[in-house]
């Protein structure tokens, strides 16, 4: 667990949906994902998925599992199972309500998510990357990584600037 007063990050629990599809329908708008997305990914990958907390209420989320390839998940999609040989990282998504941002929280769920990586052995993080944030995730050391014709579809699934993007785990 990550704390900061009474603002703590933990491993996310059912529970927890509720606000996290709160928070990403106020944050992400433009980029819904229904309720068995994040469900599932939650089952699918536990150790890779967390919560910010404050008095039980949910102020940011970061979800994220093993991933293999550059062709990263489409929007709202089920993945049903995950790779049996994963190569990466993939953060799906990071949220954080405007009351916590500017505060280290980003930070801290970065290094939640290169620790879940390394417990599986694993040296890229990746992700897609919205126009919104592309320069957030450059700053956090993040590149862009070979986009080939079926990932220009998927990334076409975001906005027309969307990105894949990687960084490599010290």
């Amino acid at each position: 667990m990550t704390h900061s007063a009474d603002t703590t990050w933990r491993s996310m629990t059912p529970d927890d949906l509720t606000g996290v599809m709160t928070l990403t329908a106020c944050i992400h708008p433009d980029y819904m994902e229904d309720w068995a997305v994040f469900e599932e990914r939650l089952k699918l990958a536990p150790d890779g998925c967390f919560s910010l907390v404050r008095d039980k209420e949910v102020l940011g989320y970061l979800i994220s599992h093993p991933w293999q390839g550059l062709i990263s998940p489409p929007l709202n999609t089920l993945l049903h199972t995950l790779p049996d040989k994963a190569d990466s990282w993939y953060i799906h998504d990071l949220a954080l309500s405007p009351a916590v941002r500017g505060q280290g929280f980003a930070q801290q769920a970065l290094l939640l998510a290169e620790d879940a990586a390394r417990r599986h052995n694993l040296h890229i993080l990746l992700l897609t990357s919205t126009c919104h944030a592309i320069s957030f995730w450059q700053k956090a050391g993040f590149t862009d990584a070979p986009t080939h014709k079926a990932e220009q579809a998927v990334l076409a699934s975001y906005d027309a600037q969307a990105r894949l993007l990687q960084r490599p785990i010290d």
